[in-house]
């Protein structure tokens, strides 16, 4: 419910605090908090120390606001953002004009013209006024939401270990693939993510079959599964299921591998590939395994996923993360030394997400400070986010991961489930999947562990991480904490858990 508020400093100040919920803090405090705000009669002003701040602020967090001032306030408020550097304030940015949507508990990242509902939410019911999935406003037609997708085919970096999926991609976009149904399969931060919503920005620009406006539906498994447990509460599984199956001509499911275990989501799922299949529509899903890797998966789903084509985005070469440095550069508009990009692109092998956040740390870094891109500044970045330029093996990420939790490699391989020894171990299998090249089977031998609960604690882990709640943020610190203290030089301290 909306309560009236005609100050200004308690409008930003509620706005932060609801903020605060779906924002990483620390970027909230970085970013958000030092905003210099105002209030007039043409709406909510918030002005930036500078250009930077103004472009950053205004592509990452501008619709988050926005939805955040319309909770607070009853009347229509407008936000602008402006750079008090050139004391223009006619310079400005505002997000453009939106589809209506329904009012729900925002996820971050990726901003998709999608509204998603988080498991806060699907508990308690939502807010007021909201029916999910009734309305059903996953799903959006035509060109007027692709300016919402964060990433497109055309920055896409292509080379050996994605080119198979990124072609896949584009030619079920042209319809050069026959196929209603693609299984994009990779490591964390591998580029999946990217390839979906870029196929989810090419229907949305250009349409389907014969130019046709195409509905979609963008959403994770893990949204899925709320949205249908909501459904069951409130009786509404008719309509939950009619949302999908009629109200949507291309599925987008990420994280299919958090289905596991769960087998009456399944059995919907399943059914709604079924039918949207039957009737000439297409799925598309991503997962960080291949389905025979999942033993929690459904006999039938896992058949299923199988049917259709698959590809698999593996680790990328060097070339290809040098390429993929120097095409961020040239969003940032910087130059990079040509000595850093190979810096970066050597010591961070594995993820290409990290391998561009370094980049872009490294860039606002040296903008804040003011000071020059250099070898030895992006030596202080690598120290907070780099993994070990050498290979880490399962012994030394066991040895690391005791050492941080001060636990015993024997206390990890009993079967108790103690809270920081289950945190522990779901650490190892997290790094050791990402790191090393060793099958689930064996990284369960390794704890007495069958594969399949190796596979859950990854997925969670993720799944934490992804919700960006405070367990989440914390296990993300952790992660990147363990990646950053194993690199060469760096000294041990130990994790405290609560």
């Amino acid at each position: 419910m909306s309560v009236r508020l005609t100050s200004m400093s308690v409008i930003w100040k509620k706005t932060l605090e609801i903020l605060q919920k779906s924002i990483n803090p620390a970027h909230v405090r970085a970013w958000l908090i030092p905003l210099q705000s105002s209030l007039d009669d043409n709406g909510l002003t918030l002005t930036a120390s500078n250009g930077f701040v103004v472009s950053w602020v205004k592509s990452r967090y501008l619709e988050a606001i926005e939805h955040a001032v319309r909770q607070v306030s009853t009347r229509d408020v407008r936000v602008r953002i402006v750079s008090a550097s050139n004391g223009d304030r006619r310079t400005e940015c505002s997000a453009p004009q939106r589809m209506q949507q329904h009012t729900l508990p925002m996820s971050m990242t990726p901003q998709l013209p999608v509204v998603h509902v988080s498991p806060a939410a699907a508990e308690n019911g939502g807010p007021a006024g909201t029916s999910l999935p009734g309305g059903f406003a996953g799903c959006k037609t035509g060109s007027a939401n692709a300016t919402g997708w964060r990433f497109s085919f055309q920055d896409f970096v292509v080379g050996p270990s994605n080119e198979l999926a990124f072609s896949a991609a584009r030619s079920i976009c042209r319809q050069q693939l026959v196929t209603d149904q693609f299984y994009i399969c990779s490591a964390p931060g591998l580029g999946k993510t990217h390839l979906l919503q870029a196929i989810g920005r090419e229907l949305a620009e250009k349409g389907g079959r014969n130019r046709s406006k195409v509905r979609l539906a963008y959403l994770s498994a893990e949204d899925f599964a709320c949205r249908m447990v909501m459904a069951l509460k409130r009786r509404e599984m008719e309509t939950f299921k009619a949302g999908f199956r009629e109200g949507a001509d291309v599925l987008l499911l990420e994280d299919v591998h958090f289905l596991q275990g769960k087998e009456k989501t399944q059995e919907e799922l399943l059914a709604t590939i079924k039918s949207m299949r039957s009737m000439g529509k297409q799925v598309i899903f991503t997962s960080s395994f291949l389905p025979r890797e999942l033993p929690k998966l459904d006999g039938q789903l896992a058949s299923q996923f199988c049917d259709g084509f698959m590809a698999v985005i593996e680790k990328p070469d060097f070339e290809t993360r040098m390429r993929i440095l120097e095409a961020k550069a040239k969003v940032f508009q910087v130059q990079i030394p040509q000595d850093v990009n190979e810096l970066f692109a050597n010591s961070i092998p594995n993820d290409i997400r990290l391998l561009e956040n370094c980049l872009q740390n490294l860039v606002i870094k040296a903008r804040l400070m003011n000071q020059r891109i250099s070898h030895g500044l992006a030596l202080e970045i690598l120290r907070n986010y780099a993994p070990s330029a050498a290979r880490p093996d399962l012994e030394s990420i066991i040895a690391f991961v005791c050492r941080s939790f001060n636990l015993s490699h024997e206390a990890l391989r009993t079967k108790s489930r103690k809270k920081e020894n289950v945190l522990a171990r779901n650490t190892i299998f997290f790094l050791a999947r990402k790191h090393t090249e060793m099958s689930l089977k064996d990284i369960g031998e390794a704890f007495n562990r069958k594969h399949s609960t190796v596979i859950k604690g990854i997925t969670t882990v993720e799944r934490e991480m992804s919700l960006q709640s405070q367990v989440g943020r914390q296990m993300d610190h952790l992660v990147q904490t363990l990646e950053a203290q194993s690199s060469p030089g760096a000294s041990s301290s130990r994790v405290i858990t609560h």
